[in-house]
């Protein structure tokens, strides 16, 4: 018994007041919270899928409640168009910069969707992942799951929980709030990434190495929540800008906390030096997971990225833009250097990943609203191209030989993994015209040239870099875009020029799934650069933040 409890009791003690109840539940807006709630819904049906189907029943019943649920939350967001509030304590913003990221996240991940989804027409298996997760590499229980024909169907809700952490993480208008996304978002992509069919243990070193190296990430940014914390007594963003407005002066926890937060954030976009993990991931990880990690989550790292910079520090502005030079500098350069010297094709879009992610840097770095609407729309035009990239690496499959065909050949009786070696790309036009001429659409986009997305992107962002004062990084951006021209155009003289080897790859044909998506692809990223204006409109409107 407490001394508390004893004074009480004791004789002609006055009874205590009773304690107010001063508890005001937070209103909640379910509306703005819908796009949210209809995914995580969605994949939390997906668990009792897995649970209660039969496993023969389980992938179309999955893919029907992914994409319904996928649609249905894009169907919300479009009706929200408009709107500026915060709701759930203040803790969520909805605003237009968190519409149009949650429009664009929830349209690439449709597309990542059906890539998932692929699993190859009568001719040829295209399953990415392995037949059973938690098997070991070349075991007996693998090679049974094989035989018996088990099919991975828990990737479905894995990767609606991850979209559900995505459209979370640029609306968070705290830092607790956004830690609780980060890690929502990441997790999920930690499985998925260590569930490729073939290269077992390359995959499962990508999905060691991720969770490692996220985890650090996630640590340092929980530290520096803590220290802007201690700064300002709040972890709402807008609570952390008025306590600098009102204390201009450096603090170290300030600081501190600025410098290990940028460590999270910066490790989400890949950008250097935090870039290690990005090739070694990409290429280790199921192809289809591969272009959803570098589409949907690099829209989803840099919307949080500007929320945090716009909202919580412009009035530090002249103090993390210099660092953010400096990173954006390093990264264009690193990736435009490093990709030229790779071999293995999702390898070179890793570095194209990073080179890109310093491109995106300009726009955060101007610091104007022009900045925040150029950003919207690079992130959109470069989303597609990626998707589509890597729906084209999934259909160059090396050959299984088969039966003797004479003169020394075979016919491949089935196809293997992905042809991923640049020499296996020779001669592609020759081989399939068409897939070649869909590849070809999007490394000119990736390179920026005129009439394709990826021109109209980087024009927009140098424009507002320029605007900004920051005209020394678009002299390195029109560099680091030079050098990264060769590395581009060599891939397509080698598909368009070369002859094809003997034994060379196979290009497969595949399914109504990822033909919808590499046609609607490569018709987004023709039609961002011919005809971007209305979507340039659509990204001005958006370029505004609620706090």
């Amino acid at each position: 018994m407490s001394v508390l409890t004893l004074l009480a009791a004791a004789p002609g003690a006055v009874p205590a007041a009773p304690t107010a109840n001063t508890f005001t539940a937070p209103h909640v807006e379910y509306r703005a919270l819908m796009p949210m709630l209809v995914v995580f819904g969605a994949a939390t049906a997906g668990i009792l899928v897995e649970a209660f189907l039969p496993r023969t029943r389980r992938y179309w019943a999955q893919v029907g409640i992914s994409l319904a649920g996928v649609l249905v939350a894009l169907g919300f967001v479009i009706s929200n168009h408009g709107m500026a509030q915060t709701t759930a304590a203040d803790a969520v913003s909805v605003d237009g910069v968190t519409l149009f990221l949650q429009g664009t996240i929830l349209a690439l991940a449709v597309l990542a969707i059906l890539l998932v989804a692929e699993r190859g027409t009568a001719g040829a298996d295209l399953d990415a992942f392995a037949a059973q997760g938690a098997s070991a590499p070349g075991s007996g229980g693998e090679r049974a799951a094989e035989a018996a024909g088990l099919r991975s169907t828990e990737v479905f809700p894995l990767m609606l929980f991850s979209i559900g952490g995505m459209l979370l993480f640029p609306a968070a208008n705290d830092l607790l709030t956004s830690f609780v996304a980060l890690e929502v978002l990441s997790l999920p992509l930690y499985l998925l990434c260590g569930l490729a069919r073939r290269r077992r243990l390359l995959s499962q070193e990508a999905a060691m190495k991720y969770f490692l190296l996220g985890a650090f990430s996630s640590a340092f940014f929980l530290y520096g929540v803590a220290m802007l914390y201690g700064y300002s007594g709040s972890v709402r963003l807008s609570d952390i800008s008025a306590s600098i407005s009102a204390a201009p002066h450096s603090d170290v926890l300030l600081l501190a906390g600025i410098a290990l937060l940028a460590v999270g954030l910066l490790f989400k976009v890949g950008a250097v030096p935090f870039h290690a993990w990005t090739p070694d991931v990409y290429q280790g990880a199921p192809t289809p997971i591969t272009g959803f990690m570098a589409a949907a989550t690099k829209v989803a790292a840099f919307g949080a990225l500007l929320r945090v910079t716009y909202v919580a520090l412009p009035g530090m502005r002249w103090d993390w833009r210099p660092v953010l030079w400096g990173v954006a500098i390093l990264t264009m350069l690193a990736g435009a250097v490093l990709a030229i010297t790779q071999r293995d094709i999702k390898r070179m879009l890793a570095y194209s990943a990073i080179l890109n992610a310093g491109y995106i840097l300009l726009g955060v770095i101007s610091t104007t609203s022009k900045g925040v609407s150029s950003t919207l729309f690079y992130l959109a035009a470069y989303g597609f191209a990626t998707i589509g990239a890597f729906a084209v690496v999934t259909l160059v499959r090396e050959g299984v030989p088969g039966r003797d065909a004479g003169e020394g050949s075979a016919v491949p009786e089935s196809v293997g993994g992905e042809a991923t070696d640049l020499s296996a790309w020779a001669g592609l036009g020759k081989r399939s015209p068409l897939l070649a001429g869909c590849f070809t659409v999007f490394l000119l986009a990736f390179a920026g040239i005129p009439l394709t997305s990826g021109f109209t992107g980087k024009f927009a962002l140098f424009t507002a870099a320029i605007d900004g004062g920051a005209w020394p990084l678009v002299i390195v951006g029109v560099i680091a875009s030079a050098a990264a021209a060769f590395f581009y155009v060599r891939v397509i003289v080698l598909m368009y020029f070369s002859e094809p080897l003997a034994d060379g790859p196979v290009v497969v044909v595949p399914s109504p799934m990822t033909t919808v998506a590499l046609t609607l692809t490569v018709a987004a990223t023709i039609a961002l650069g011919v005809v971007p204006q209305m979507a340039l409109d659509l990204a001005d409107k958006a370029a505004y933040f609620v706090q």
